[in-house]
């Protein structure tokens, strides 16, 4: 078995990349972005966002790791460098297809999203509507109700 070329180092990264910032940071996007008429939260929670990071990092890492190294963020890459698994020259390319991909997965997710009534890219997740306002408007809701806790 040769070992992988450069070009397939770093198109594993950038696929990787593209795959931790779809799953991960999509679904935080998403998270709270699902109620029953009731105003209750089925949004995956916080809880789900952490498990959605750790399981497209599991997968990616599965997928690309014996390719690249599965790196697929900037900061581990610098990590790598510093304990001498990745060379030094390397680093500008590893760091460029890295933000190529969390750029490309950063679109797809807005075009997702964009489809959405309501959604706005300003402000922070709160401004369109599903983040923090609406969670302390359900929570009040939910503890000014009859029902014992």
């Amino acid at each position: 078995m040769t070992a992988p070329t450069m070009f397939h180092r770093l198109a594993a990264e950038m696929i990787g990349t593209f795959w931790l910032v779809l799953g991960g940071c999509g679904s935080a996007v998403f998270a709270t972005a699902v109620f029953l008429p009731e105003g209750i939260s089925v949004g995956i929670g916080l809880l789900g966002v952490a498990i959605a990071f750790g399981l497209t990092v599991l997968t990616g890492v599965y997928a690309f790791g014996t390719v690249s190294g599965g790196h697929f963020n900037p900061a581990v890459t610098l990590g790598a460098a510093l304990a001498k698994r990745v060379e030094w020259k390397a680093l500008p390319a590893y760091w460029t297809v890295q933000v190529i991909g969390g750029l490309l997965a950063g679109l797809v997710i807005y075009l997702i999203a964009k489809g959405k009534q309501g959604f706005s890219a300003t402000g922070s997740m709160a401004a369109n509507g599903f983040g923090a306002p609406h969670l302390a408007a359900t929570r009040c809701r939910q503890s000014s109700s009859p029902r014992s806790s």
